[in-house]
């Protein structure tokens, strides 16, 4: 079967030395940077495959067919911010040209080839992505960067109109392309729908979404006519088709669509025709499921021959001059992909985690909790402290927001917001829509514009909706970055069981293991209202000066708790601000109830009252313990955890959440490879989804199963 790259040479050979018409196909200078970006980006897939051919070569899903994309590169400025799909090479060509800071043959050869010196991810993975060109890195998404774009998009618009600086000028607009067969995803559609929804409410959003459309999502045929279907017609969106393979059309389309976006600042969708060759990746056998005669048939639309006709028949190049170009580019391509066969790799561990590395923390250090040393005023709940500590730095930091489902107007399902918005404004304390990945979404895109986000999921278990806009997006970022970019965040989550009189499992959900398996990402739980602003504070710190993804778990069962035993009032706090004494809560630093010596009960969240009240009927059997509140769940402070159990000889750790991937695993675990020689045990919920009604306490860790388990250890 005839290759494309010898259709391509005998098509150009067989053209006649004069142009067909004499007619000017528009831009010279545009279309000779045209065909060079899209020769660039077809010999770095052929690279690819050699390098991969040579052990050296470590990715291989590749462009061919859709540069086209290099219209993009040349038409939107390098100051406009781009998330794209993984088939851009023309546009990353394009576009490096246009800035003429960086090589763009040499830093594609770098990624591909896993550099250290790769300038955007440091040889962590292949992305299309460089600080230089805006180019904000992805790995192979499917759909899953455009919550992040649409959140930018509405950032920028967010930054106008409250005056503040973002890395970008005021009209630029967000690029971010997808696949055909990634339009399907719920991701892509709830994302546009995002897009849609801010037209409506007439908020600027100005996003161009181009839909690079090659028929085929790896071997599944798109129907025909689908996705132009589905992308028309959306509410507040504009439409714009193009043929990859006819140049003049896609320059023109495609630049007045880019206009269209910056002069009304809102949405367009581009639906750009491509065909896909070489197959899917290196792996791929095309053949198994496409016929000879599909796969050459797509030879036609190659947009690399209709640009060079284009040239050729405009008078702007003969077919010698093309496959000169065209030989060029190849020796200039291959004598750089021989340069970097012996480029260096990652060595060692540490510095493959760099990016990711927290902070260092300092010597294990334990504050009493609930301390003796605590502010004058009105003692407050969880819940009230936490809504407290949120307007304190909101008044500080006018760079941070706060959002989620029913946060503004209504204060929170449970309260917790209450009044912000009122304080602070609908711009910086806002409603939006149902859905987590928007909100986490919005999240992220201002994380990059310069705010400091603090969104909510309103449910722990509604999390799960989104949760890999967090571990695939947000975590990621700095890894894939080497810490060039960052989107440094507070995720309030309510969660965690024992409410009463209410539940189930989608509001009663105890499982964490989803967040505490994210590298770099920071858990903390607060559980007393006396700890709950200095947690809160830190968490906000780690996202500002530290660009840290930080999820702050709150349960919900503890918010409007006053009480450790009957009036007494313990689940209350004076509220501290941050310039009181003793109010800091560092990262690592546990906190500790007693100084019984017999059994440390090791706990957080619900799980420490839960041990306190437990405690008090252990002293009745003769048994003195000290309870350990952990505060933070990732990383586990099991340093500090270490140097308490030393002095115990025996430890149980108290776990609310389920026995199989909860968190009692990783604290036994560390305190066993630590070398504690001591009773080790742990007592924790049952493995199951949380039932309806009484039925929850025959499932979830009661104090009665504490005080069994301290007891059957003597």
């Amino acid at each position: 079967m005839e290759t494309v790259e010898e259709f391509f040479s005998r098509s150009v050979r067989s053209w006649s030395a004069d142009p067909a018409d004499g007619a000017l196909p528009g831009d010279p200078a545009l279309l000779h940077s045209l065909f060079a970006a899209q020769l660039q980006s077809r010999h770095l897939d052929y690279a690819a495959r050699w390098l991969q051919g040579q052990g050296r070569g470590h990715y291989t899903i590749g462009s061919a067919g859709h540069e086209s994309n290099a219209a993009l590169g040349l038409l939107t400025r390098v100051d406009d911010p781009a998330l794209l799909h993984y088939r851009s090479g023309g546009f990353y060509a394009a576009r490096a040209a246009r800035a003429a800071t960086t090589d763009p043959i040499r830093d594609v050869l770098l990624s591909l080839t896993s550099s250290a010196r790769d300038p955007m991810s440091g040889g962590r993975h292949k992305v299309w992505g460089h600080p230089d060109l805006h180019i904000i890195p992805q790995t192979s998404t499917i759909s899953s960067h455009l919550p992040r774009a649409v959140g930018l998009a509405y950032a920028l618009g967010l930054a106008r109109a409250v005056g503040r600086r973002t890395p970008w000028p005021n009209d630029a607009i967000v690029v971010s392309s997808f696949g055909d067969a990634s339009a399907n995803h719920s991701t892509a559609v709830g994302a546009i729908n995002a897009a849609s929804y801010l037209t409506q409410r007439e908020v600027p959003c100005p996003i161009l979404f181009v839909c690079e459309d090659n028929r085929i999502g790896v071997s599944t045929r798109s129907p025909d006519g689908w996705p132009g279907a589905m992308l028309q017609g959306i509410p507040g969106i504009a439409y714009v088709h193009v043929d990859g393979a006819d140049p003049t059309t896609l320059l023109d389309r495609t630049a007045a669509a880019v206009a269209r976006v910056r002069e009304t600042r809102r949405p367009v969708v581009l639906h750009l025709d491509t065909v896909r060759f070489l197959g899917h990746a290196g792996s791929d056998t095309e053949i198994a499921y496409r016929t000879q005669g599909e796969i050459v048939g797509d030879y036609e639309q190659d947009p690399l021959l209709a640009t060079a006709r284009c040239l050729m028949s405009g008078g702007l190049a003969t077919p010698d001059e093309i496959l000169a170009a065209y030989d060029d580019m190849r020796t200039r391509v291959m004598d750089a992909a021989r340069s970097a066969l012996d480029e260096p790799h990652l060595p060692d561990r540490a510095q493959v985690m760099a990016p990711l590395a927290l902070p260092a923390v300092p010597p294990p250090v334990t504050t009493p909790s609930a301390a003796a040393n605590e502010p004058d005023g009105a003692r407050l709940t969880l819940a009230q402290a936490i809504n407290q500590t949120l307007a304190e730095l909101l008044a500080t930091h006018p760079e941070m927001l706060v959002f989620g489902e029913d946060v503004a107007v209504k204060g929170g399902v449970y309260g917790v917001t209450r009044g912000l918005r009122k304080r602070y404004g609908a711009q910086r304390v806002f409603d939006t829509l149902l859905d987590e990945q928007t909100s986490l979404g919005v999240a992220l895109g201002s994380a990059l514009a310069g705010f400091v986000p603090v969104p909510e999921i309103q449910y722990l278990a509604y999390l799960h909706n989104a949760e890999d806009q967090l571990r695939g997006e947000a975590a990621s970022l700095r890894f894939f970055s080497n810490g060039q970019y960052q989107n440094g965040m507070v995720v309030r989550v309510a969660g965690l069981a024992y409410q009463r009189g209410f539940g189930g499992h989608f509001h009663n959900d105890n499982s964490v293991a989803v967040l505490r398996d994210i590298p770099g990402l920071v858990l903390a739980v607060p559980s007393h209202p006396a700890d709950a602003p200095g947690l809160l504070r830190t968490c906000l710190e780690l996202a500002r000066q530290d660009g840290r993804v930080c999820v702050y778990l709150e349960p919900i069962a503890l918010y409007h708790v006053r009480d450790l035993a009957p009036g007494d009032g313990g689940w209350t706090a004076p509220f501290a601000d941050a310039a009181s004494e003793g109010s800091d809560r560092p990262l690592g630093e546990v906190g500790v109830y007693g100084d019984g010596g017999d059994l440390l009960l090791v706990s957080f969240g619900n799980g420490v009252p839960m041990s306190l009240r437990a405690s008090e009927r252990l002293r009745e059997h003769g048994i003195a313990t000290t309870v350990v509140d952990m505060r933070w769940l990732s990383p586990l402070p099991l340093d500090g955890l270490r140097t308490l159990a030393e002095d115990f000889p025996a430890v149980l750790v108290v776990d609310e959440t389920r026995a199989s991937g909860g968190v009692s695993e990783g604290v036994v675990t560390g305190l066993l490879e630590h070398g504690y020689r001591g009773r080790l045990s742990r007592v924790a919920s049952a493995d199951t989804f949380i039932p309806l009604g009484p039925a929850a306490a025959t499932v979830l860790l009661s104090e009665e199963d504490v005080v069994a388990a301290a007891l059957s250890g003597r």
